[in-house]
């Protein structure tokens, strides 16, 4: 049965890489697994899960309640291993869910415009530095997804000339990336590391800004000499939202900088809430979402019918990505799996006589994540170790997973996105924009050893 288990998840892991070859969305493929692979567990629990694994306090409790001896085993496996992983995986998608409404609703209300209008360089090599550094910063406060669509609306709006405009979106997937790597709400795969209580919200900064710094500057100062002269005429305000011009349908500019203000505050202030409650992260997004949820109730009112229409929180939850949020579930209910039935741990014990450190298993596995989907590599690591918290692996883990996929425009989610909105060809960034990704990786990951004096 173990065996039917790991073949089921090779097999969905592949239908996942595969997906625009099948044209089956990845959450189904994830969701098919996670099931799948749960209950072929739960039928072979008999042999899956002996009694000498089974704590001895958890097997005296069930005696006292009465519980036949032969379905302790059981019980084990659905009380104490899957519901403990339905409640961390629900923090996580909760987290996630609360984030990608705050955005929504940022962007409904054309908060960030008030950013992207007012960048009007002429020189190209200026705007590059401009936009690069501050899609790193962006991202680190939204997620480098949403960072990296706001950023391609700003390029298709004061850069028309394609090839230029290419070199563009291929930095600012490369400085989305980067950025989300040193923030705890920056990546997806941060978020996770921090829920699951293996990185900590200051600390992450502390040991990964410099090192996503060196990420990004290594290919930026490659990329801007082959970007020269000046744009043809002066950039114009960027309005991403609505219409540029004329009426945006009673949205005034302090509507913008009240939501943009509000969205950034709340997003920052959930490492705050939970630092002081010790509450899950999710109860404090749930918070800055509610105040949020509140505060467009009354500013609303003072909209038109159509324009409210569309900037309305129920209106802005339709447009939130549920797909994304069942390919997390499918995907941490399948890994979650493998560590239950300890496949994981024994990857773990093979990777260790293999590599000569953990640190080595860290950096492979962001070059990894270029080609597969960081979410589960991630996710198995966390399940494949038991280190302390703030360990120097689960930093280096965060750092690769997070910015290793910049290697490839297939490899993050900000290139995916980046390669819809302006049809990057793959070979084309591997030529033009992987190579420097690739050293800027490596200069970041040497530049994390420095810093722990190991080299």
């Amino acid at each position: 049965m173990l065996t039917l288990i790991v073949v089921v998840f090779i097999l969905g892991y592949l239908a996942i890489a595969l997906e625009h070859q099948l044209e089956i969305n990845k959450a189904a493929a994830a969701l098919l697994i996670g099931a799948l692979c749960w209950a072929l567990y739960a039928i072979g629990y008999e042999a899956l899960v002996p009694m000498s694994v089974i704590p001895a306090e958890f097997v005296e409790a069930q005696r006292a309640a009465g519980v036949d001896p032969s379905d302790i085993p059981r019980a084990f496996l659905v009380e104490n291993q899957f519901l403990h992983l339905v409640a961390e995986t629900a923090y996580i998608l909760f987290f996630l869910m609360g984030a990608m409404t705050i955005v929504e609703l940022v962007d409904a209300h054309e908060g960030f415009s008030v950013i992207t209008r007012n960048i009007t360089s002429r020189s190209r090599r200026r705007l590059l530095w401009l936009v690069s550094w501050l899609t790193f910063f962006a991202s680190a406060v939204l997620d480098n997804l949403t960072t990296t669509i706001v950023m391609i609306s700003l390029l298709r709006k004061v850069i028309p000339d394609r090839q230029t405009r290419l070199l563009f979106a291929g930095m600012v997937i490369v400085a989305a990336n980067a950025g989300g790597a040193w923030t705890v709400i920056g990546d997806v795969t941060t978020t996770m590391l921090w829920i699951r209580q293996k990185i900590g919200p200051v600390e992450v900064m502390r040991d990964l800004f410099l090192p996503s710094v060196v990420c990004l500057l290594v290919p930026l100062l490659i990329v801007g000499r082959l970007v020269k002269g000046e744009m043809s005429a002066v950039a114009q305000p960027v309005m991403v939202g609505l219409e540029e011009n004329g009426d945006n349908g009673g949205i005034q500019e302090w509507h913008r900088t009240l939501f943009l203000v509000l969205g950034v505050l709340g997003l920052l202030s959930v490492p705050v809430f939970k630092a002081y409650t010790h509450l899950p992260p999710f109860v404090g997004m749930m918070l800055s979402l509610a105040i949020l949820w509140i505060v467009s109730e009354f500013v609303d009112r003072t909209l038109d019918e159509a324009t409210r229409s569309s900037t309305g929180v129920v209106a802005v939850l339709k447009r939130i990505d549920m797909a994304t949020v069942l390919f997390f579930l499918g995907i941490l209910l399948a890994v979650g799996a493998l560590a239950a039935t300890g496949v994981l741990p024994s990857i773990a014990v093979r990777l260790d006589q293999l590599l000569p450190n953990r640190d080595v298993i860290a950096f492979v596995i962001g070059l990894v994540s270029a080609v597969v989907d960081n979410v589960p590599l991630v996710a198995a690591g966390m399940d494949m170790y038991d280190l302390p918290m703030n360990h120097r692996f689960w930093m280096l883990l965060a750092y690769s997973a997070g910015t290793g996929g910049s290697c490839l425009v297939i490899g993050s989610a900000a290139g995916v996105a980046a390669m819809g909105l302006e049809r990057i060809d793959f070979l084309w960034y591997a030529r033009k924009i992987g190579p420097f990704a690739l050293l800027g990786y490596i200069g970041g990951a040497l530049v994390f050893l420095l810093q722990h004096g190991l080299l």
